[in-house]
């Protein structure tokens, strides 16, 4: 069996205009992020992250009703397809990562704070132990 290049993902399309959101398949499971461009150098403000199950509401979809929703400023988007054999909560997880290292940034809307992810189960900020720890295991 050929090995995949990557272990959750297995397409991506990234920086792709708002227009184009009717192009994604509505069932696509994974994640994807909302984007501001920033003029003239090309750069992207990331909006908004979030997970998509894909039975009854894959990216395709959310990013349509995000393109009808009046709430939210964006230009582009990317989107990360997950393999079938990735669960539910394994996506649930990798949202809550990428959401958890933008909880703190500014420029990301309030809507993109993290919510309660698995990362606040294995949280220890007490760095300087962790060695510690490896030695004694």
């Amino acid at each position: 069996m050929p090995v995949s290049r990557l272990r959750f993902f297995k397409r991506c399309a990234e920086f792709i205009p708002r227009d184009k959101v009717r192009y994604v398949p509505r069932n696509t499971r994974g994640i994807y992020v909302l984007l501001n461009e920033i003029k003239p150098k090309k750069n992207y403000a990331v909006v908004y992250v979030g997970m998509a199950g894909g039975k009854r509401s894959g990216s395709g979809g959310r990013l349509n009703a995000h393109n009808r929703s009046k709430r939210k400023e964006w230009t582009h988007f990317s989107v990360f397809e997950a393999w079938d054999n990735i669960s539910q909560s394994e996506i649930q997880e990798l949202e809550g990562l990428v959401r958890h290292m933008f909880r703190k940034d500014k420029a990301a809307l309030p809507l993109n704070k993290a919510r309660k992810s698995g990362l606040s189960k294995v949280r220890d900020n007490r760095i300087q132990k962790w060695s510690e720890r490896i030695r004694v295991s």
